[in-house]
């Protein structure tokens, strides 16, 4: 095999878990077809399977590997050293970032975290019930223990007395997703401008830094 070949084949994966990225979050995971990620990677059905045997395991694929990128960013800023203002910032930009560099991933993790099958029968026509259920259980739930845990032991006296942090935490997270999902609705809804930490801020911080009012 030439030296080419294998760098092609080292960057299939990749592109066909780009492109399932953006067929899951256009369609959701139900409708979803092979034959149509296939078209959107630019390769044939057969090259797809050899790589990913069947299309739950692709999806399982495209959402560890965001939440494994994720995950390794906020390990960063949650084990550096620094001011504990400075790492908290870190940690909110990071996820807007991530979610910026991301446009396809915030549909598909709303879409997992409404469409429950356990309480709404439609959710399985829709896409409910997916493997991507149980990613968001392995994969979210130790990512917000992470960075709980980051709080409350560098922010001690810093953070707001009697603020539930975990709930804190799915509230800021929450409102980055959803407005990174709204598309053309994010400006006005939010309004232009990014205030997130701003938000998070004032949410966490005992003594939140002073910012004029726009």
């Amino acid at each position: 095999m030439s030296r080419q070949s294998a760098a092609n084949d080292v960057s299939t994966p990749d592109r066909i878990l780009d492109a399932a990225e953006r067929e899951f979050a256009a369609v959701g995971y139900a409708p979803a077809r092979l034959a149509d990620i296939s078209a959107r990677a630019g390769i044939r059905r057969p090259s797809l399977l050899y790589h990913f045997a069947s299309k739950e395991l692709l999806y399982r694929a495209v959402v560890e590997r965001a939440f494994d990128q994720l995950g390794a960013e906020l390990l960063r800023f949650t084990t550096g050293e620094g001011e504990f203002e400075d790492q908290l910032a870190a940690v909110v930009r990071s996820f807007a970032s991530f979610l910026e560099s991301r446009p396809s991933l915030a549909p598909i993790i709303v879409r997992e975290l409404i469409d429950d099958p356990d309480h709404d029968k439609d959710a399985i026509r829709r896409g409910g019930g997916t493997p991507g259920r149980t990613i968001m259980l392995e994969r979210v739930v130790p990512l917000l223990s992470l960075v709980e845990d980051f709080i409350r032991e560098r922010g001690q006296a810093r953070v707001r007395l009697g603020l539930p942090i975990r709930a804190a935490l799915v509230q800021v997270a929450g409102d980055l997703l959803l407005r990174s999902a709204t598309g053309s609705l994010r400006i006005p809804l939010w309004g232009p401008g990014d205030h997130a930490l701003d938000l998070a801020n004032l949410l966490f911080l005992a003594t939140p830094p002073v910012k004029a009012p726009q």
